[in-house]
């Protein structure tokens, strides 16, 4: 076959980009609500602040190659619509869920089925790396973020103090705090190493795609970022307690402040490289620049003029499907959310049968933090004896991806040991229901206590959190609803008591306190509503 005349396969290549370009666009309009909430955690959160180069690297790595994508245009195929038709109805469930990251995946996919429309299996080849790169920038959800980033507390501590002890410094480490005798160090949640592990991953996939080697050596190259960051991350942790221990306090923000920042993802880089040119060298005998190059990228056939108007049958049903579907799930989404009234823990008795309550607040900052719409915070105690401690969060709305904070992430981050950990059944005495719920025994330094905790959504009692999150996906496209709730209540282990004791008066409290919840937290169907103008997203 004749290749086509240089003209013709330049105005094809046009006309399929601005087709591309067309497409794109609605596409950027139909997801602008998930996409919005994508750069709002860029801005918010240092650890998704890398996200503003990633579509930036992605653009220039499709511009690099725009020869070969002319010319690797190739028969459309009607996967892309298809595919565009199931983005479209996985991005109206995370409209109506409020489930963020299926819209934003759903984008990703959107674009593959756009690439397939417009030139096939040929360009999608060329393009699909950029894209799929795409993908590092959309943010891990809240809930599991934070059990990430409580288990990188945990590890990066006890990581931190084998470092320290390298240096002959007696340490003890309890929880996440580094107990150095006269001083101690918390690693906290900003410490936990994720704003090194996100940025790190996307250049790691990055390094993995540049690099000119088998791909079992790439795969270790991209899945070594992970103990790369946690490692550097932990020497971080261990030199600050080296220094505090050393010079005292003063010098832990400003350690902390040099080794957070570019420093340690430098070094987290330059072990990367390093990574590279030991397998380059390894296995055939080259040096890091001789393995690592932008990839040289060809078309596998050429472009074939013509074809008729068939060809732009996919191109144009996807174009029809953003179009239609964008309208849609604008009308479908945009529906108010039930908010069900209710009374405000300000009028929460003081006194539950023979238990009797001294009412305290939270920090500003971790009110704040917590996101929460309600709580009560009591401590509890009767004449026989002993005391329990109160804490009911309550979410008018889960829709901003803020949602109840799991204590099993909140307690080792306090310094808590969590020694034992169960999921039982709460059984009323005085006859009423039986509930789950999930029970742990904590311990710092000679003091322990038995806590139980639940959730409530929207009248269910729920133990398992991931069980939680169902009910809480299910409801909000059901029923329109996302309000919930976490109760929590602890109990000490007195001297000389054992655990028993203390499960006998977190039993006795339970049974006073669950009728009283029923005010503060709506059941289902609840008795009246009222509406939020919009769901309430952030």
């Amino acid at each position: 076959m004749l290749a086509p005349p240089e003209t013709a396969i330049r105005e094809s290549g046009l006309r399929a980009g601005l087709v591309i370009a067309i497409s794109t666009l609605l596409a950027v309009v139909v997801f602008s609500g998930a996409l919005g909430e994508v750069i709002t955690r860029w801005i918010k959160q240092d650890e998704y602040s890398h996200g503003f180069f990633i579509p930036l690297i992605a653009a220039w790595l499709i511009w690099s190659r725009r020869r070969a994508l002319v010319a690797g245009l190739g028969q459309p195929s009607w996967a892309g619509p298809a595919l565009i038709a199931l983005a479209l109805v996985v991005h109206l469930t995370g409209e109506l869920s409020a489930i963020f990251i299926l819209s934003q995946v759903s984008f990703v996919i959107t674009l593959i089925g756009i690439v397939l429309g417009v030139g096939g299996y040929p360009l999608l080849r060329l393009t699909l790396a950029p894209i799929l790169f795409l993908l590092f920038a959309i943010p891990v959800p809240y809930f599991l973020e934070a059990v990430l980033t409580w288990r990188l507390q945990l590890v990066s501590s006890e990581l931190g103090v084998l470092v320290i002890r390298l240096f002959q410094i007696p340490v003890y480490l309890e929880g996440n705090i580094i107990d150095l005798g006269n001083y101690q160090v918390q690693v906290v949640e900003a410490c936990s190493g994720l704003r090194y592990l996100y940025p790190l991953l996307s250049l790691g996939f990055l390094a993995a795609y540049f690099f000119k080697a088998p791909v079992w050596q790439r795969v270790i190259v991209f899945l070594s970022t992970i103990p790369i960051t946690i490692v550097m991350n932990s020497f971080r942790i261990g030199m600050v307690g080296v220094l505090v221990n050393t010079w005292g306090t003063q010098m832990a923000d400003g350690a902390l402040h040099f080794f957070e920042g570019w420093v340690i993802f430098v070094v987290c880089a330059v072990l990367l490289v390093a990574e590279m040119h030991l397998f380059a060298r390894l296995t055939s005998g080259r040096s890091f620049f001789e393995a690592f190059a932008v990839p040289q990228v060809f078309a596998i056939q050429s472009y074939r003029v013509g074809g008729g108007p068939a060809r732009r049958f996919p191109a144009t049903a996807g174009l029809v499907l953003l179009l239609v579907g964008g309208v849609t799930i604008a009308q479908l989404s945009g529906r108010q959310e039930i908010i069900p009234e209710r009374a405000r823990f300000i009028s929460f008795p003081n006194a539950l049968g023979d238990w009797h309550g001294q009412v305290s607040l939270l920090e500003p900052q971790v009110e704040h933090g917590l996101g929460l719409e309600d709580y009560i915070l009591s401590d509890y105690s009767r004449a026989s004896g002993g005391a329990v401690n109160l804490y009911v969060a309550y979410y008018a709305t889960q829709r901003k991806g803020v949602s109840p904070h799991s204590p099993i992430v909140c307690m080792p981050g306090g310094g808590w040991r969590i020694t034992r950990f169960e999921r039982t059944t709460y059984a009323d005495r005085k006859g009423g229901k039986s509930f789950p719920v999930n029970r742990a025994v904590i311990e710092r330094n000679s003091t322990k206590q038995v806590v139980y905790y639940w959730f409530v959504q929207r009248g269910r009692i729920i133990a398992n959190e991931y069980v939680s999150k169902w009910y809480l996906f299910a409801d909000a496209i059901l029923e329109n609803r996302t309000d919930g709730a976490l109760v929590r209540v602890t109990s000490p282990v007195y001297p000389g008591e054992t655990e028993r004791d203390a499960d006998e008066r977190l039993s006795s409290f339970v049974g006073e306190l669950t009728p009283r919840l029923t005010t503060y937290l709506p059941g289902q169907p609840p008795a009246t509503v009222s509406s939020r103008s919009g769901p309430s997203r952030g």
